[in-house]
């Protein structure tokens, strides 16, 4: 099996390594940061509320980012812009552990929101980069490993509580680590030329681009609710014992993470668009089993087949954003996670609105309708649906 040279010495094989690395990277980081929440909240006396408050720095530096990215590609190769993202990201971790008091924690999270903005936009446009080297569906397996890590760094830091290792400690020790991982692996990313420049700071998608973004925004919508009101949902309308009350968010997750890593050879098989539609269906039958029938069985369940339907959207949509926009796919993908990003942020708190007026159940079935958004978007998308063939097979 013969390999294309990306530059001297560096392979497709290697460069898809060198990306999953950065993924493993960012997934890693930010789930030591959320293994360590209730003990930050806990020495600074943080009430519910006031954490809250400002755990809201994160998005903000992540939505303001955005533009500030979009311009960053198409001056910059993003790779690197990734490797300045994956090092101001590991140093805003390292520092979270040492703040004192709430506004310097909210702080280093507006840093932490933007440092990870800019290495998950310029990753995902490396991972594109990639896909373009191999004649397969290959996107996907990169978030997989965005999820696991998640899983492997929430481990570690329950471990590390478990045996009264610092904050500090961990933070500290895990970003060195991580940022040793990113220099590591750099020299093998792909030396992509920066976008075409556009005249003004920041310009509204195209239209093809609103259709990539409104698919995304009903995925990372549903997403965030499964996130942020599975556990809720189990404990208060499931009325699932203590014991099994995080059984839905784990059934969520470990189905989001199996779909990630099932998704590349689907696509091979069905092809993307096919792919995308039952990836709809998938959410809104998941949902709405769970508001249909709350007890354990039904509604873990549909949050396994929620987890299947959101696990492929994102990395799959970015694929085609990629192919649409090959000389500009990093800041295409901005541009798509401008408006998808609403979706993540937005949704879960209205449903939390909703849930006050009516119930979680009606929140839940609301929600479910845009998982009919995507199945209605995708047959408008005008992409080719076999992915890109490479000079040879990889």
């Amino acid at each position: 099996m013969s390999e294309v040279l990306i530059a001297p010495g560096v392979a497709p094989r290697r460069a898809r390594v060198a990306i999953a690395l950065f993924f493993f990277v960012s997934g890693f980081g930010f789930a030591t940061w959320a293994s360590r929440i209730p003990v930050i909240q806990h020495r600074l006396g943080l009430s519910e509320a006031g954490l809250g408050a400002v755990l809201l720095a994160l998005p903000a530096g992540l939505m303001l980012t955005l533009p500030v990215t979009g311009q960053l590609l198409q001056r910059f190769s993003s790779r690197q812009v990734m490797l300045v993202g994956a090092v101001l990201y590991n140093l805003a971790l390292g520092l979270l552990g040492f703040a004192a008091h709430a506004w310097q924690l909210a702080a280093l999270l507006f840093a932490f929101g933007c440092s990870r903005n800019l290495l998950n936009l310029s990753v995902n446009a490396q991972s594109v980069g990639v896909q373009t080297l191999y004649s397969r569906s290959i996107i996907a397996t990169f978030h997989g490993i965005w999820s696991v890590a998640g899983f492997a760094a929430a481990g570690l830091g329950a471990w590390l509580i478990g045996h009264d290792v610092a904050t500090t400690t961990h933070f500290a020790a895990v970003s060195v680590a991580l940022s040793a991982l990113a220099f590591a692996f750099f020299p093998n990313t792909l030396a992509l030329p920066p976008a075409p420049e556009k005249k003004s700071f920041f310009t509204w998608p195209e239209k093809t681009v609103v259709k990539y973004g409104l698919i995304t925004f009903a995925s990372m919508a549903c997403e965030g609710t499964f996130y942020d009101w599975s556990g809720v949902y189990f404990a208060e309308t499931v009325h699932a014992p203590k014991a099994i009350a995080g059984l839905g968010f784990t059934l969520y997750m470990v189905a989001m993470t199996s779909g990630r890593f099932l998704g590349d050879g689907l696509v091979g098989r069905f092809g993307i668009k096919q792919i995308l539609q039952t990836s709809g269906l998938l959410m809104t039958s998941g949902l709405l089993l769970a508001a249909a029938f709350p007890t354990p069985v039904t509604a873990g369940f549909g949050f396994v087949l929620g987890g299947l339907g959101v696990s492929c959207v994102v990395p799959l949509v970015f694929s085609l954003v990629g192919r649409a926009n090959p000389l500009s796919a990093g800041a295409a993908i901005a541009s798509v996670s401008t408006v998808s990003y609403f979706g993540f942020l937005m949704v879960p708190p209205l449903v939390g609105f909703v849930a006050k007026a009516a119930s979680l159940r009606w929140s839940f079935a609301l929600v479910s309708v845009l998982g009919l958004l995507v199945v209605w978007m995708v047959p408008k998308l005008r992409v080719g649906e076999e992915p890109a063939r490479a000079n040879a097979s990889v």
